[in-house]
C-alpha cells in the first residue's frame, strides 16, 4: 500500500488504484492539531475531508481505497461512516497522541471491521530505561487485547 495526499485530484490517484493488489491510502482527516487549517474548513458549506471522501468514490478502482482517519478525530467517525460505510480506514493516534480505540471502535467499526489501528508512540516510547522492549511489549499486548474486546462486542459476545 501506498498512503497519498488527495489534493492533485483524480489523474494523480488513480494510476495507484490499477493495481487490483494493493491499497492506496488517502489522508481524509489526519489525527495532527494541523488537520484543522485545511481539512475541517468548509467549501461551499462542505468540510474539506467530506468532499474528498465523497469524490473520491467515484475514482476508477475505489475499491482500492483506503482512508486516514486519525483516532484524535473520533467524532467525525460517524458521518464519514455515512459516506464511507464499508471502506477501510487506517487510523491513527491511539494512545499517546490522545485518540481512544473505545471510541474509534464505537463510531467507525463497520460490519466487516473495516478498522486498521495504529498506535505508534505509545509502544516505541512505553520507557526510556532499560525495561524498554519488555515496556513495549506489555503496551501493544494491553491494546490488543482491548481490540479483542471491541471486536467480541461487534460479534455480540
Amino acid at each position: 500500500s501506498i498512503t497519498i495526499a488527495p489534493y492533485m485530484g483524480r489523474d494523480s490517484v488513480e494510476p495507484f488504484l490499477a493495481f487490483q493488489d494493493k491499497h492506496t491510502i488517502l489522508l481524509a482527516l489526519t489525527s495532527n492539531q494541523g488537520a484543522y487549517d485545511f481539512q475541517t474548513q468548509k467549501i461551499e458549506g462542505r468540510e474539506l475531508y467530506k468532499t474528498v471522501l465523497e469524490v473520491s468514490k467515484e475514482y476508477k478502482n475505489a475499491e482500492n481505497l483506503m482512508y486516514v482517519v486519525g483516532a484524535t478525530k473520533a467524532e467525525f467517525l460517524k458521518e464519514i461512516r455515512e459516506i464511507i460505510p464499508e471502506q477501510f480506514l487506517l487510523v491513527p493516534g491511539v494512545g499517546a497522541q490522545g485518540g481512544s480505540l473505545q471510541e474509534v471502535c464505537k463510531y467507525g467499526m463497520a460490519s466487516n471491521v473495516g478498522l486498521l489501528v495504529n498506535s505508534s508512540r505509545g509502544i516505541l516510547y512505553a520507557s526510556q530505561d532499560e525495561d524498554f522492549a519488555d515496556k513495549a511489549a506489555i503496551q501493544a499486548k494491553s491494546i490488543q487485547q482491548d481490540m479483542e474486546v471491541e471486536l467480541q462486542r461487534l460479534n455480540g459476545v
